[in-house]
C-alpha cells in the first residue's frame, strides 16, 4: 500500500515555510525576492514598474513553492494573508496540480510549534 504524501505550507506574502512531517530534514522555507528594499527602488522609477516587478516576483515566489507542492498528494495552504489563496488560484492554472487535494485554512501569525501542531492534526483527522 502506498502511503500518502501530505505538505502544509504557511505562507505570507514574504515567506512560505513548508512542513513534511514524515521528513523533518526537507522543511524548509521560502523567501518571496519583493522585499521593502526592491519596492522602494522600483517605485522611486515608478509606480506601474513598482506593480509590474511586484507581480512578476510574486509569480516566481509561488513558482518555487509550487515546485515543491507538486511532489506530495495532500496539500495544506494555510496563513494570515491571502496570499494561501492567490498560491491556490495559481496552482489551479496549471494540470500538474489537477491530483492534488488542496484545502485551505485562515490563521493569525503562530510560532512554529502551531504550525507543526496545526500540520499534524489536519493530516490526522484527514
Amino acid at each position: 500500500m502506498q502511503t500518502t504524501k501530505n505538505l502544509g505550507v504557511w505562507l505570507d506574502h514574504a515567506s512560505a515555510q513548508l512542513i513534511d512531517l514524515n521528513d523533518k530534514i526537507n522543511n524548509h522555507s521560502i523567501v518571496s525576492k519583493f522585499d521593502s528594499h526592491t519596492k522602494e527602488d522600483a517605485l522611486s522609477r515608478s509606480e506601474n514598474i513598482m506593480h509590474n516587478k511586484e507581480h512578476q516576483m510574486q509569480e516566481a515566489f509561488y513558482k518555487k513553492i509550487a515546485d515543491e507542492v507538486v511532489k506530495y498528494d495532500q496539500v495544506l495552504l494555510f496563513g494570515p494573508t491571502d496570499a494561501k489563496d492567490e498560491l491556490h488560484n495559481y496552482m489551479n492554472k496549471d494540470a500538474h496540480f489537477k491530483d492534488i487535494k488542496m484545502e485551505l485554512m485562515s490563521t493569525d501569525k503562530i510560532s512554529d510549534i502551531e504550525k507543526f501542531d496545526i500540520v499534524k492534526n489536519h493530516f490526522k483527522n484527514a
